[in-house]
């Protein structure tokens, strides 16, 4: 379900297969693709390279050989690069499913975007936009760090606890700025 957006003030989230409907759809203008280094999008024709940002990592949250475990560089470059959005042309961000990494993604750059909102309130917002939203913990955890949150974003995706099931999730929006 997408929500009715300003445009330009809008973050999209959703799915691989998903990007380049929504990308033409909602006019989107920022890209963020955290997925699998071998499922890793090129960058399509209509955002310029310098707007989209690559994240390859896998899905988990403990070491395992052969995989890429989420890292406070992963992290330091999403802050930064949401920093730089300028907000006029709406952005997405996708993973594999929609579901995890690009969940914990959208909630890592409302945090940032919303320095003196409750970031229940953010993480609350995300679980009513989608209802299989089941943020990446690791990400999470090292984004409250790195923003220094204290625990609160940990606590509050805990406290929304772990979306319905699905393969996939649909493509959905919040607003960059909470009133």
């Amino acid at each position: 379900m997408v929500q009715k957006s300003i445009e330009g003030q809008a973050i999209f989230c959703g799915p691989l297969d998903e990007v380049h409907k929504t990308i033409k759809q909602y006019n989107i203008g920022w890209l963020v693709s955290a997925i699998n280094e071998d499922k890793m999008l090129d960058t399509p024709s209509a955002i310029t390279p310098e707007r989209h940002l690559k994240l390859a990592m896998n899905d988990i949250s403990v070491v395992r050989d052969g995989l890429v475990l989420p890292s406070e560089n992963h992290v330091s470059r999403l802050v930064n690069f949401v920093q730089n959005w300028d907000q006029r042309e709406p952005l997405m961000i996708h993973c594999w499913a929609g579901v995890s990494r690009s969940t914990a993604g959208l909630f890592i750059m409302l945090c940032h975007l919303n320095e003196g909102v409750d970031e229940e309130k953010i993480a609350f917002a995300l679980r009513r936009a989608s209802p299989t939203a089941t943020p990446n913990m690791r990400l999470v955890a090292l984004a409250d760090d790195y923003l220094d949150r204290g625990g609160a974003m940990v606590a509050a995706i805990d406290k929304i606890g772990q979306g319905e099931m699905a393969f996939e999730g649909d493509v959905f929006s919040l607003q960059a700025k909470f009133g």
